[in-house]
């Protein structure tokens, strides 16, 4: 027990013992005086010794608190002046009032009282006052920063250790790659055994020294197929050279009629191998779906593309038309109706491709619909020449009637679109696990998964052209009414501008087979036809054209005034035709308060990199977006899209 509590103890009891003495000495001197006064005596004695012992008493305590008073703050402004991380105390202008040695040591300076936090930790102009963590580096470390905004402390912890062990972690991760050679057997075609070998060794060679380059360890899978297996760290190395790989083996074939071109898929960032490599096969199928001559990259929720500068490769078999031909005609005689879906404010070609594989199922004796509502002005003189058709015109259903016919047996067709959010009607897929889609764009990140058949082919000029390869192989005597077969040349003309952009052989034998089977071109044209308000509008929208890096056109249409999406496109296609325009963007406002861009372009540009990294989409020569705000705002963010472009690749091969 210490000192003090002892003698406090001890004095307690003296109190007592005085107090019991008084009483006793009381007692005393009413039985005899002069007993009472030797008592009084004595208790005066004890009363004198402890006062003088309390007196004592309290000197020592002083002495004592005072002493360990002394150790306690010595001790204390050791410690902190030892702690292994950094104390700032700050005011409310968040100016450094105090800090501890650590920080004077961080900053390698005497003192930083009176300085701005903000000035210390720049990463902190942008964090908010309130309690949690920062992470910011000074020099070649990493600091964690504990905000106590009570207080008004903020402790400084060295994480640089854990922060680099995370790094390594990070780039250690493994990376699984595919390799494919798009066009090998379209490219080698004609060519005897020794070419074949020559060139298909040439290729190979690039591959394996590029690999090489990048340490990437490679293995070849097929004729045509090649597994790479790496880390995050070389994947990010990758992504920055942009998969140059893609332009060298292009360049190194280009003496070829048609250059070999890559597609490569690439994954990352999942907690399993297994999915890893599912990834990296998803992203290959993305990137043929947008036809080739790309990577696609998925690390974790990230989806990232790389080149894409060409046009797909047109095939020059059928073989997969057919296949696809048959398996739709089973899927069809096994369902109890079929439902036809087309996107939002459909065009020619989506309406075309609607009717022709409406015909399909007709051919089979099934009951099919197709899902439309409202009747965009684009599509107007289009459903007047099918009004004149009771029987067809009976077969376009809304929405509300779609939902009532589907059944679980129902097979849902989608076409000129793979995006379910692009649907008007997105629940009707969900009534029915039999879907198909057939699309001619480049395909996406968003994809309707669940799909059982997918005739995907980004070389076709339009769906109505794939629909049209697969009606000659559905059925061995097909016939076509006038309606019909111009509804589906119609969709191919529109989508070709009159077949001068994206035109291959096939699409020629489809218009052809078309022709033979009735339809009318002269109605197609009156279908074509412009109103002169609307040509006037479209005039209105491009004198306001501006033209950046010499071959690009820029038109913004006046701020308040709207105009239809429809009339937007035509306008970025009419610019196309000005001389060394080689690639169109119109912005202006539309009806729905939207701000709509329409995006064009001869081939040298892939307009749909510009749009998806503006939130929209399509094909490499015809890509759109929408966006809330005006059009000064949206011109702004296309103007950076294009100049950040230019800067990591060039807008032009």
């Amino acid at each position: 027990m210490p000192k003090f509590l002892v003698t406090r103890w001890h004095g307690m009891h003296h109190m007592a013992a005085l107090a019991a003495m008084l009483i006793l000495s009381a007692a005393l001197a009413w039985f005899e005086w002069w007993a009472g006064i030797v008592a009084l005596a004595l208790t005066l004695g004890v009363a004198a010794y402890t006062f003088f012992a309390e007196r004592a008493f309290r000197k020592d305590l002083k002495t004592y608190l005072g002493s360990l008073s002394y150790r306690v703050k010595k001790g204390g402004n050791d410690v902190i002046s030892e702690l292994p991380f950094g104390i700032i105390l700050y005011n409310e202008e968040r100016v450094v009032e105090w800090h501890n040695p650590y920080i004077a040591e961080l900053m390698e300076r005497e003192s930083v009282i009176g300085t701005p936090l903000t000035e210390l930790f720049p990463t902190l102009q942008h964090a908010k006052d309130r309690e949690g963590t920062v992470e910011a580096a000074v020099g070649h470390h990493m600091y964690q920063l504990i905000f106590r905004p009570k207080e008004r402390i903020l402790y400084v912890k060295n994480i640089t250790e854990f922060w680099q062990l995370g790094r390594k972690y990070e780039d250690e991760k493994l990376s699984l790659g595919v390799v494919m050679i798009d066009n090998l057997e379209e490219v080698t075609q004609g060519l005897d055994d020794h070419q074949r070998g020559t060139l298909l060794s040439k290729v190979t060679t690039e591959i394996t020294e590029w690999a090489q380059k990048y340490k990437i360890y490679l293995k070849r899978l097929t004729s045509d197929r090649f597994l790479l297996i790496t880390d995050h760290k070389t994947l990010r190395q990758l992504e920055q050279s942009r998969f140059v790989i893609l332009d060298e083996v292009r360049e190194m074939t280009g003496e070829q009629k048609i250059p070999v071109t890559l597609s490569i898929g690439f994954a990352a960032g999942a907690e399993h191998i297994i999915e890893i490599g599912q990834w990296a096969h998803t992203s290959l199928d993305i990137a043929l779906g947008r036809g080739g001559d790309q990577a696609a990259v998925k690390v974790g929720g990230r989806q990232s593309f790389y080149g894409g500068k060409s046009n797909a490769v047109e095939k020059r078999t059928r073989v997969r038309a057919r296949v696809v031909a048959h398996a739709l005609r089973d899927l069809i005689r096994e369902s109890h109706n079929v439902m036809i879906m087309g996107h939002k404010l459909p065009d020619m070609d989506a309406v075309g491709a609607a009717i022709g594989v409406l015909k399909a199922a007709q051919l089979f004796g099934k009951e099919a619909y197709i899902v439309l509502e409202g009747v965009n002005p684009s599509i107007e003189k289009m459903m007047e020449l099918i009004r004149e058709d009771e029987k067809l015109s009976k077969r376009f259903v809304h929405p509300e009637q779609a939902m009532a016919l589907m059944t679980p047996q129902t097979l849902a067709i989608v076409v000129d679109t793979h995006k379910a959010s692009m649907l008007k009607e997105p629940k009707l897929l969900s009534q029915t696990e039999r879907i198909v889609v057939i699309d001619h764009h480049r395909r996406g990140e968003e994809f309707i998964s669940n799909a059982i058949l997918v005739y995907l082919e980004p070389y076709a000029s339009s769906t109505c052209e794939l629909v049209t390869e697969l009606l000659q192989y559905i059925h061995e005597r097909i016939s076509l009414d006038v309606r019909e077969a111009t509804s589906l040349l119609a969709g191919i003309t529109v989508d070709t501008k009159s077949f001068s952009l994206r035109t291959g052989a096939r699409t020629f034998e489809a218009a052809s087979f078309l022709r033979r089977n009735g339809a009318d071109t002269m109605l197609i044209l009156r279908m074509l036809q412009e109103d002169l308000d609307e040509y006037v509008s479209k005039a209105e929208i491009i004198k306001h054209a501006q033209v950046y890096h010499n071959h690009v056109a820029i038109a913004m249409a006046e701020s308040g005034k709207k105009y239809p999406q429809l009339l937007i496109a035509q306008s970025a296609d009419t610019l196309l035709n000005m001389n060394d325009i080689l690639a169109s963007f119109v912005i202006a406002e539309r009806p729905d308060g939207l701000v709509g861009v329409s995006a064009r372009s001869l081939g040298g540009m892939n307009v749909q990199v510009v749009m998806e990294r503006l939130g929209g989409g399509g094909h490499l020569t015809n890509a759109a977006a929408q966006f809330e705000g005006t059009v000064e705002e949206v011109k702004a963010k296309l103007t950076a899209v294009l100049e950040q472009i230019e800067s990591e690749e060039g807008l032009f091969e």
